[in-house]
């Protein structure tokens, strides 16, 4: 996701910031709602989704995990970065930690994704979906599974589901389905087969897989895209890469002005990222990132 540059007729004017329509899957192609769920998920797979994002109450108990309490290291360690990092919103002193250290634990006591059992880690850790800790990696040689090979326990792995990098939907996928097989339960919507729809016609779904996006027409004109969404035109048509450059580059335009190194740079590579982070520079936009030159 990020900025790219496209070349398009010098006349084409399709609205800024709106996705272009070669883009986005026909209308045509939409399904009726299924009649027996949602997301296409089986009734029991729809109550432990529930249980996952704490939408109905959840007791650590039920896992064999034991709840969090704020004077754990863990809880504590967090409310005190919370405090330190936003005091105008969280106060200040031990009355202001002790209560974010109360708030953070009935936070993760109400969610099932914090108090997984060992069946549940043992799913994750055969999806291959564990590496912080069944791998390890280094710049020069990426994510490298441990020899032999290393499970970790539900307590370390609850542990490390308090902080940002948690579990995302995937892991809640894996252990609900998981859960769902030892139970002896089916995890997808008869009705729907877990597609959430129905079709509308014989022979929808195979014509919608089939489907392929078109790109905007080519041109001599130059102009930035997004493709944080599924793309669409951020600036206007230039005639030269310069003058592209120097929109870029103009400060009238706020907070997302970028050096007219940086632009330059941009347009020669012709896509960056979103954003990048470094250590010695922090976070940067990408367009910005790709023209830095450490020092």
């Amino acid at each position: 996701m990020g900025r790219q540059i496209r070349r398009v007729p010098l006349d084409f004017d399709w609205p800024l910031n709106k996705a272009w329509h070669g883009f986005l899957l026909p209308d045509r192609f939409d399904e009726n709602p299924c009649p027996d769920c949602e997301r296409g998920h089986s009734p029991h797979a729809e109550s432990l989704y529930t249980l996952w994002y704490g939408r109905r109450p959840f007791d650590p108990a039920s896992t064999g995990s034991t709840p969090w309490l704020p004077e754990a290291p863990a809880i504590r360690d967090l409310a005190e970065r919370h405090i330190v990092d936003a005091p105008d919103h969280y106060g200040s002193g031990e009355i202001a930690i002790a209560c974010e250290a109360r708030r953070l634990a009935d936070f993760f006591n109400a969610r099932w994704s914090h108090h997984l059992s060992q069946d549940d880690v043992n799913a994750l850790a055969t999806a291959d979906r564990l590496h912080d800790f069944t791998h390890t990696w280094s710049p020069e040689n990426g994510w490298q599974k441990l020899d032999p090979p290393v499970t970790p326990t539900a307590a370390r792995v609850n542990k490390w589901s308090l902080h940002g990098f948690g579990h995302d939907a995937i892991n809640a996928a894996v252990v609900i389905r998981a859960r769902c097989e030892r139970e002896g339960a089916d995890d997808t919507c008869r009705t729907c087969q877990g597609h959430a729809g129905i079709e509308a016609y014989p022979g929808q779904r195979a014509e919608a897989e089939q489907w392929e996006p078109t790109d905007p027409p080519t041109g001599e004109g130059w102009q930035l895209w997004e493709t944080v969404s599924e793309g669409s035109p951020i600036s206007p048509v230039c005639t030269t890469a310069d003058e592209l450059a120097a929109w870029m580059s103009d400060p009238a335009r706020g907070d997302r002005w970028i050096p007219t190194e940086a632009a330059r740079e941009f347009i020669d590579v012709g896509w960056a990222p979103t954003g990048v982070v470094s250590p010695g520079r922090g976070y940067s936009s990408g367009v910005e990132a790709i023209g830095w030159k450490p020092q």
